[in-house]
């Protein structure tokens, strides 16, 4: 997925780099932050608690814990339910209020 991503700027093409990538915890695997690491892309993941547990009780030979920006992981937390709230609301999802009766009524009532 990450290999599709463009971030479209006001000029110029499209970058295929962005410069952070926030996630939950679900995409904390070492091959995600590896292959961020690689690209210089910074990985906004929060560290999954037996992954932290596993690297501990390795000791030195476990790593350092991953760095995790905690404020621009609630940007993304603000983002994510903007678009759950759209999902659900039907009018959006199945465009059931673009029934010309529906634009009609909208309409009328505006008018009064």
């Amino acid at each position: 997925m990450l290999q599709k991503i463009r971030v479209r700027l006001p000029v110029g093409r499209p970058r295929t780099r962005p410069d952070a990538v926030a996630a939950d915890k679900a995409y904390s695997s070492r091959a995600n932050r590896s292959y961020l690491r690689k690209r210089n892309i910074k990985a906004v993941i929060p560290e999954k608690k037996d992954q932290a547990a596993n690297r501990k009780k390795k000791g030195r030979r476990g790593g350092r814990p991953t760095s995790h920006d905690g404020d621009l992981y609630k940007e993304r937390n603000t983002v994510e339910r903007l678009i759950n709230k759209l999902k659900a609301w039907r009018g959006i999802a199945t465009r059931y209020d673009k029934t010309p009766g529906s634009y009609l009524a909208h309409r009328a009532a505006r008018d009064d």
